[in-house]
């Protein structure tokens, strides 16, 4: 399939990636994004909020600032009161009042299932845009938020999640990840991407493949959620985890080491998931204690970029 071209088009579907980057002058570039999925918690005001987090962290991920959205509504009105519609929209305008974003429309349509969304536009600089495919060689990485909601939202679906996990899960995917994308820029990051529903070793699979480097991830270093672990050991695994490691496994090298309640976490789908930041490795460290002073607490280094094996993960 031809795609039309533009040579104003940075970032396009010739080169997969968060969000599509178009300039529009020398110093402004705008970036576009749309997301949108069913509820995975069953308050309807925070489902909203989980929903405006995942859909803004597409701009935060290419370094951008979101500047305008557009919600994308489908609704079950016959089976469902709209005072509900009501609560998820609140909840998706809440989050974008806290990221200095402006509604200007949307559309909605009747369905039979519920799905709520944004579409956003950011801003940034033409020359300061960053994508998945630019890490170098030493650089390391950073994940700015744990892993683990797939498996959690799993097992709150199965009734077996206590109101202080689901309190927290929640929290977490509403929390916006403006803070990491404005201190990130400070410092030489080379790439970056956000942790969704690939998983982590899906989303940097993304980043390596087709290219000269590979990556190494130390496991005992990725903060994860600790309940986590325990429905993992339940066998609360997500559909989505299994499809993401059939479709990635060719490419990682797990080490026998490696707990396998620990490899289920690893390829977990998440929701409104961290940032995954490649960062020159002199400034990793001073990177990671900015993130934690300004309230990132569990932002770590997670891993390395190798120059061999080119395209393959290793999980030691």
């Amino acid at each position: 399939m031809k795609f039309p071209t533009d040579p104003n088009l940075i970032v396009g579907l010739q080169r997969a990636d968060d969000a599509g980057v178009y300039k529009i002058t020398d110093d402004i570039a705008i970036i576009q994004t749309v997301d949108f999925f069913t509820p995975i918690v069953d308050d309807p005001y925070w489902f909203g909020q989980i929903a405006a987090a995942n859909a803004l962290s597409d701009v935060y991920a290419m370094g951008g600032v979101p500047k305008t959205a557009m919600n994308l509504v489908a609704f079950p009105v016959k089976e469902m009161e709209i005072s509900v519609l009501r609560q998820i929209l609140q909840g998706g305008l809440d989050k974008m009042k806290e990221a200095g974003v402006v509604l200007v429309g949307g559309h909605s349509v009747e369905d039979k299932e519920l799905k709520y969304g944004l579409s956003i536009t950011g801003f940034i600089h033409p020359n300061r845009v960053l994508t998945k495919k630019d890490l170098k060689a030493g650089d390391r990485l950073i994940l700015t938020k744990p892993l683990g909601t797939g498996i959690i939202n799993t097992a709150i679906k199965g009734g077996l999640a206590s109101g202080e996990t689901i309190d927290r899960v929640t929290q977490l995917m509403a929390t916006l990840n403006a803070k990491s994308a404005e201190i990130m820029n400070d410092y030489p990051v080379h790439a970056c991407t956000d942790v969704t529903g690939f998983g982590l070793l899906g989303h940097i699979a993304e980043m390596v493949v087709d290219s000269a480097f590979g990556v190494q991830i130390e496991a005992s270093e990725v903060p994860f959620l600790p309940e986590a672990a325990e429905f993992a050991a339940m066998g609360l695994v997500p559909a989505g985890a299994y499809k993401n490691r059939e479709f990635r496994e060719c490419m990682v090298d797990i080490a026998p080491s490696v707990d396998p309640l620990i490899c289920d976490i690893l390829f977990d789908p998440q929701t409104s998931g961290g940032l995954l930041i490649c960062v020159e490795s002199d400034s990793a460290d001073g990177l990671v204690a900015k993130l934690k002073k300004e309230g990132v607490d569990q932002a770590a280094i997670i891993g390395k970029v190798l120059p061999e094996p080119s395209g393959r993960i290793v999980v030691s």
